[in-house]
């Protein structure tokens, strides 16, 4: 996450504390669950959401810092960057010389950081610190919350919590093969902290396709526009122009466009994809299009990902 600056609050309850001015992100992996209706996030979703949190967290702990609070609500999806970030810095400690007590939130706490949490709740010391380790835990638990759509706290904090077990044993899990596999995989290598295992893990080899849901939640520069274009408009070469031409109008209302693509043949035929100069702009488009009439049909407006729309792929979405 981007760092703008830091000042002492001298206001604190607690006296004087320094804070961190950082970046203004969008909606975070705690939102995303809620929004899920305990369905779950897609796999799309949760494998782009599990390299960035890894690559963040291998950042992190190279330079020999614990997060040390790792949660959905600490996630964020960032729509300039394309990626989610972590945010949340209030616990963190530099490995080695731990200078908080107590370390995470309940459901993602690791065991070493619970026992750690009772002993000094206690007044006692531990007779050692938690390490990088507790992270890779946190994440482990985020990303099973994110494929089961549920809150796992209760599970976590039952005794010795049997991942492999579980993740062999339920049989809603088991329907989706390969893919349950390989992201259980994953989970294991995480809470038995290994992030050069977890970045390889095949999981991140399998080509996912987003939900349609995906690209209403995660803003872009880039939106995509549905049900704008008839098959005689494309078939049309001056009736084609024209319905573009109005398009381009309309949408620059929301802010300056840098470039439009609309796809004659499969995959995307019929799609208008429009490329603004920022997110925000995306963002107003989206909002006001969605639900307007054009040529007597309800338009339908999503987002699509920057990178996919650059190199010209065309995602079949799933819905």
């Amino acid at each position: 996450v981007t760092l703008y600056g830091v000042f002492t609050n001298h206001f604190s309850a607690n006296g004087p504390s320094r804070c961190l001015l950082l970046e203004l992100l969008d909606i975070s992996v705690s939102e995303l669950l809620l929004y899920s209706s305990h369905q779950g996030c897609s796999m799309w979703m949760i494998q782009h959401c599990a390299r960035d949190v890894l690559e963040a967290l291998s950042f992190l702990h190279h330079k020999g810092y614990v997060h040390a609070d790792l949660k959905p609500r600490n996630i964020l999806w960032s729509a300039e960057e394309e990626c989610f970030k972590l945010i949340d810095f209030g616990l963190s400690f530099k490995e080695g010389n731990q200078d908080v007590k107590y370390i995470q939130t309940d459901g993602y706490r690791a065991p070493e950081a619970e026992l750690q949490n009772c002993l000094a709740q206690a007044g006692l010391q531990s007779e050692t610190e938690c390490t990088s380790a507790v992270d890779l835990w946190s994440l482990g638990i985020i990303l099973l919350e994110m494929f089961s759509g549920m809150k796992l706290k209760h599970t976590v904090q039952s005794q010795e919590w049997k991942v492999r077990k579980n993740c062999s044993s339920d049989s809603q899990i088991q329907g989706h093969c390969s893919c349950w596999r390989s992201l259980c995989s994953l989970v294991l290598s995480c809470l038995y902290d290994d992030i050069p295992n977890a970045l390889c893990s095949p999981f991140f080899s399998i080509p996912f396709a987003p939900h349609i849901e995906d690209l209403v939640m995660l803003p872009t520069p880039v939106l995509r526009l549905l049900n704008v274009l008839s098959d005689a408009s494309l078939q049309s070469e001056e009736e084609y122009e024209d319905v573009l031409e109005d398009i381009r109008e309309e949408c620059q209302k929301y802010g300056p466009v840098v470039s439009m693509l609309v796809p004659k043949e499969n995959p995307g035929k019929g799609q208008v994809f429009v490329e603004y100069a920022n997110a925000g702009d995306s963002k107003a488009a989206q909002k006001l299009l969605t639900g307007r009439m054009f040529d007597g049909k309800f338009v339908v407006a999503t987002f699509y990902p920057l990178s996919a729309y650059k190199r010209g792929y065309l995602y079949q979405t799933l819905l």
